[in-house]
Order: C-alpha cells, then structure tokens, then sequence
C-alpha cells in the first residue's frame, strides 16, 4: 500500500497530517517547530569484559541498527584511556537494515567498525591486546 504524502505540501515540516491541519487551523496563531530542546536519557553500559583500560563487547551479530548506534554513543563517554574494542564472532556478517551497495554487497560488521573508529578483533586475533 502506498502512502499519501500530498498534504505535506501544505505545511512544511509536518509530522503528521492532523499536525498540519492544527497548524492551518485552531493553533495558527501559536508558532510551528520554534525551537530544538535538548535532552538526555541516561543509560547505563555492561560492557561483556574488560582487560587493563579495554572493554571487550562480544558481538555475535547486531539484532538492529539502534544497537549499533549505541556503542557510538558509549564511545563518547568513557574515559581518555580507555578503548571499546569489538570481538566478532562473524566480521563479514551484514548490518541489520543495511542497503545493498551497487556490487550486491551490504555494510558487515568489521565495514561498520572501522568506519566508526573501533578496533574489531575475532576469536583468532583478540590475543594482540594481551
């Protein structure tokens, strides 16, 4: 089934039709999208191990691509010293949701690794950080 976009066009950056109606209507003289607010929900990270300033995260495989996102996020808020490498037990295993390339081939775990500053390793190569 194919969505109905044509009433996006009335009013620009509206989430959802009623949205747009509300703009165009009753709320007209209230201001649409003023501003950002920032936030933040705090969450707490169980790394899988760690050795010396390392955390180790034992990836089978990502189940979605917000599970991905999150150690992005993790990175950001460890300490100087520290290191959130990867231990993949497939590396070559694709991204949940990723789009195929123009090859036929899909972003795998180690691509999206590397592309994100991480140190990835597998069973076979985890022992250079000892």
């Amino acid at each position: 089934m194919k969505r109905n976009n044509r009433w996006r066009g009335r009013v620009r950056s509206a989430d959802s039709k009623w949205e747009g109606e509300l703009a165009e209507g009753i709320l007209k003289r209230c201001a649409f999208h003023p501003t950002k607010i920032p936030y933040k929900v705090e969450h707490h990270y169980h790394p899988d191990f760690k050795y010396k300033d390392i955390y180790i995260e034992a990836k089978g495989r990502f189940m979605d691509s917000s599970e991905a996102s999150k150690y992005v996020w993790i990175s950001k808020h460890i300490k100087k010293n520290e290191e959130l490498v990867f231990l993949f037990y497939n590396p070559n295993y694709p991204m949940p949701n990723a789009k195929k390339r123009k090859d036929g081939t899909k972003l795998t775990h180690s691509e999206w690794a590397e592309k994100n500053n991480f140190r990835w390793f597998t069973t076979e190569t985890i022992e250079e950080i000892f």
